[in-house]
């Protein structure tokens, strides 16, 4: 009878910050996914504009104020974003409250300016094509920033109530990794849907 080999894995950490954790893995592999379901809207949108003359054809071009004042707190969210990260890393429990909570309401704050956008577009859903990859985009995002608000919600009321443990903290860093890649998105999608139509 041949003899069994154990490895004692005892010694090693319970949790592990970035590449070195699955949870980072994971939300990377989410984040791959997602970006090209973004990238395939997009190239939609450029080979419909190829189609016609005019652009956006027989309709307005979207007006731009609230989606330019969402522009400036998404990319405004980026500093309390990272401030949540850096505090989870460091353990800090009441430093992580604090930022996720700051993070969760300008979220909140973005989904609010982001319903005023949708009556700006100067097109509904079903107008024409332009008027449906508009509407896909947007919302694209939209579903993106109010799951994470969510999420970053959750979070939030977990580091109230507890029990908190170090995962936790890895969830609220991995959280802060996703809202830079819904931030980033929010960047193409604005000059795509908004500046585009001005420039094509």
């Amino acid at each position: 009878m041949s003899e069994r080999l154990v490895l004692d894995v005892s010694p090693l950490p319970k949790f592990a910050f970035g590449h070195k954790g699955l949870i980072w893995w994971g939300t990377v592999g989410y984040m791959v996914i997602e970006g090209s379901m973004f990238v395939m809207g997009l190239i939609v949108y450029f080979y419909l504009r190829l189609k016609v003359d005019a652009w956006p054809p027989s309709l307005p071009d979207p007006q731009i104020g609230f989606a330019t004042a969402n522009l400036c707190v998404v990319l405004a969210s980026c500093l309390p974003n990272a401030f949540a990260k850096q505090a989870a890393e460091a353990l800090d429990l009441r430093k992580t409250r604090l930022w996720l909570v700051v993070l969760t309401l300008t979220g909140l704050v973005a989904l609010v300016l982001r319903a005023f956008e949708y009556t700006q577009l100067n097109c509904r859903w079903d107008d024409n094509a332009y008027g449906s990859i508009v509407w896909v985009l947007l919302s694209l995002h939209t579903i993106h920033v109010a799951t994470d608000v969510i999420e970053s919600a959750v979070l939030t009321a977990v580091m109230f109530i507890g029990p908190v443990t170090e995962r936790r903290f890895v969830d609220a860093s991995e959280n802060s990794l996703y809202w830079y890649f819904i931030v980033a998105w929010w960047i193409p999608i604005y000059v795509t849907i908004y500046l585009a139509p001005r420039w094509l």
